[in-house]
């Protein structure tokens, strides 16, 4: 089916208290994977491309394979701006395409974050493609993506961000990080609940591969409605090309280990989105 937008998704998985499964994916392999997934699942999905991976290829390329693959499954799938840092690689993506849109003011002040969130709003809604706004920093390093520590999300400021600038969702900072977590972190998992009884829209989880099964359906009960995983399905890829050509070493021919990565990752999405509970759930948002 054609791309979707990710409004619906995020609605009904907000309404019935699951979460969807937001993937980055970095190659064609990697597309077919998360799509091959879903479609095992019956689960509505989102790919997401970040400003890095953007860099490495393009939103013509990214966009050509999604929407391929997209067009022959019978699941929802949808194609989603990560972390944009421009008003202008926003409008790029839009104007390409993507039926989701991320952009992220929050290393900014408060009223720079709002300015710029409430411009991308107002761009994308005549196209009727909804937007994720941050507030609150999301530690770590990945991608180019970069923050000292994590900045936790406050509810008021958060209501008057909402308010201000119209966005769809809101991805929050309750003490998650972005890339390999070095020890295990500490949540401020509450803060959710305040977050979901102070503002009405979706609220969105950066920063969790590596956390616990246990730890992202804590999450998702108290409101997280969307949960983006990407490093870990790096180190699957990864790690899948490597034990392959461990063991052929005199293998030439890159679809070989390429299958064997793009196996890896259809299992690590699968995982995550029964963690989400979102498999099965392609029927309420078709």
């Amino acid at each position: 089916m054609p791309l979707v937008t990710s409004e619906k998704m995020l609605l009904k998985a907000r309404e019935g208290c699951w979460a969807l499964g937001a993937f980055n994916a970095e190659n064609m392999e990697m597309i077919q994977a998360i799509i091959k997934a879903a479609e095992e699942l019956n689960a509505p999905v989102i790919i997401q491309t970040t400003p890095g991976t953007l860099k490495y290829g393009s939103l013509d390329l990214y966009l050509a394979n999604v929407s391929a693959l997209a067009k022959n499954s019978p699941v929802p799938v949808a194609i989603h701006l990560d972390h944009g840092d421009t008003f202008a690689l926003a409008a790029q993506a839009l104007r390409k395409g993507y039926t989701s849109i991320m952009i992220d003011g929050s290393k900014y002040p408060l009223d720079e974050n709002i300015s710029l969130t409430e411009s991308v709003v107002k761009f994308c809604k005549p196209c009727n493609v909804p937007v994720e706004g941050e507030l609150g920093k999301v530690g770590g390093k990945e991608d180019g993506m970069s923050s000292d520590g994590a900045g936790y999300t406050d509810p008021a400021e958060a209501a008057l961000f909402v308010e201000k600038t119209g966005v769809s969702s809101l991805a929050v900072g309750v003490g998650t990080a972005h890339g390999v977590y070095a020890k295990t972190p500490v949540l401020k998992v509450e803060l959710i609940c305040v977050l979901k009884n102070t503002v009405s829209i979706p609220l969105v989880l950066h920063g969790a591969s590596g956390l616990s099964d246990d730890v992202v359906k804590d999450c998702i009960r108290r409101g997280i409605c969307k949960v983006n995983f990407a490093t870990e399905l790096r180190i699957a890829y990864t790690e899948a090309v490597k034990d392959w050509l461990s063991k052929n070493p005199s293998t030439i021919d890159p679809k070989k280990f390429g299958n064997a990565a793009r196996e890896a990752v259809s299992k690590k999405v699968m995982e995550r989105m029964k963690i989400c509970g979102c498999d099965g759930k392609a029927p309420l948002v078709l």
